[in-house]
C-alpha cells in the first residue's frame, strides 16, 4: 500500500478522538499520519519493510502509550500513542498487499513484511493489489475524508495534501519501474 493509504489508516485510528477528546484530536490524528508514514522511511534507510517495518514489536510500545494516554491524557501522550499505533497497523496491514518487487502486479515476491520475532518474511496476501493501484488510491480518499472536515485545519491541509501525493501516484506508478531503469 502507499504510504499516503497507511496515513490514511491512521489518521482513522484518530477519529474517536473527535468526539471524545477533541482538544487531543489534531495532535493524535497529525502523529497517526506521521506513524503511518514512518515504516516507508525504510526505502531510503535500508531493506524496505525490514529495516523501519516491525509488525510485531510496534505493538510493545503502543499498547503502553495508549494505557499512558488513558491515565495521563495529553498532546504528548495522544501523539505518542497514536504514532506508535499507526506505526504498529502500518507494518502489519503490509502482509495484506503486494510483496516488495518493483513490479507487484507480476506477483514475484513472496516477501511482504519481515517478522522480526520469528526471524522471517510474512507472504503478501494481494488484498491490495499493488502500491498505488486504484484501489490502493481509493483506501486513501475513504481513509483522508474524515481528516478534511473532523479536526481543523492543519489536519485538513494534510488529508488533503496526501490526496493530491496519492492520487498522482497512482497515475504514474506502473510507469515508475521503467523510469528507474531508464535513469540508473
Amino acid at each position: 500500500m502507499m504510504a499516503t493509504t497507511h496515513a490514511a489508516v491512521g489518521l482513522l485510528l484518530a477519529v474517536p478522538l473527535a468526539v471524545l477528546a477533541p482538544d487531543l484530536a489534531a495532535a493524535g490524528a497529525l502523529a497517526a499520519i506521521a506513524g503511518g508514514v514512518f515504516p516507508d522511511l525504510d526505502l531510503f534507510a535500508g531493506v524496505h519493510r525490514r529495516t523501519l517495518h516491525f509488525p510485531d514489536y510496534y505493538w510493545l510500545g503502543a499498547l503502553p502509550a495508549l494505557a499512558a494516554t488513558v491515565l495521563f491524557p495529553s498532546a504528548l501522550t495522544v501523539a505518542v500513542a497514536y504514532f506508535l499505533l499507526s506505526a504498529a497497523v502500518h507494518s502489519v496491514s503490509d502482509a495484506f498487499g503486494a510483496g516488495t518487487e518493483p513490479r507487484p502486479w507480476e506477483r514475484t515476491s513472496a516477501e511482504a513484511v519481515y517478522l522480526h520475532s520469528r526471524s522471517r518474511w510474512l507472504r503478501p496476501r494481494y488484498w491490495v493489489r499493488y502500491d498505488g493501484a486504484p484501489e490502493d488510491y481509493l483506501l486513501t480518499v475513504l481513509g483522508m475524508s474524515p481528516g478534511l472536515i473532523l479536526f481543523g485545519p492543519t489536519v485538513g491541509r494534510v488529508a488533503l495534501a496526501c490526496l493530491l501525493v496519492g492520487g498522482a501516484y497512482t497515475l504514474v506508478r506502473k510507469r515508475l519501474p521503467d523510469l528507474e531503469e531508464r535513469l540508473l
